[in-house]
């Protein structure tokens, strides 16, 4: 089973009375770095890397001291707030700035790796996707047609069995290595 983590700007905060008390410029305003709705979505897979790649200077100092251990768990395939939500593979954390907090929705995505062979165009994609999804806990299918493999997503692991029976059910396509 391999990880992803989604991160999600749900919202941001604006105190303008503690600006106006303690800040140096006390019209400060909300923070400019990030907007309500943006996603990043990090990788550790096939030479990749996200974690380390985002954590360089790519998200506010603030943000990323506060985010970048729930986000590290979640790449571990560990739970993110055990007993502390409702879904282990979730959490919600808002940055250290007292007078602007930005606050995120942290998510750990399952997934398992396919390499298919047989798959000549996006037909054969589709097909193999529209099987899979019928497969209980598989959320999403995704083909990586760079990278030559596909992303099943799923709630709780599946057997392997079951994604190779899935996708030899297609036609004329094998699995031949399930990361």
């Amino acid at each position: 089973m391999q990880h992803k983590c989604k991160v999600t700007v749900i919202r941001k905060e604006l105190f303008e009375d503690l600006q106006k008390e303690h800040l140096a410029d006390p019209k400060s305003g909300v923070c400019p770095f990030y907007e309500v709705g943006q996603e990043f979505t990090f990788e550790r897979y096939g030479g990749k890397d996200d974690f380390w790649r985002e954590g360089n200077g790519a998200h506010c100092a603030e943000a990323w001291d506060c985010i970048s251990r729930y986000i590290y768990t979640a790449l571990q395939g560990g739970a993110i707030m055990r007993g502390w939500t409702n879904d282990e593979r979730k959490m919600i954390a808002c940055c250290n700035d007292g007078t602007r907090p930005v606050i995120f929705k942290i998510e750990r995505q399952d997934y398992k790796v396919l390499y298919i062979d047989g798959i000549s165009c996006s037909k054969c994609e589709q097909r193999i996707a529209d099987r899979l999804m019928r497969l209980e806990n598989v959320t999403q299918v995704v083909f990586d047609q760079e990278r030559k493999f596909a992303e099943v997503f799923v709630d709780n692991d599946i057997p392997d069995t079951a994604l190779k029976e899935a996708v030899a059910s297609c036609g004329a396509y094998a699995v031949t290595k399930i990361d």
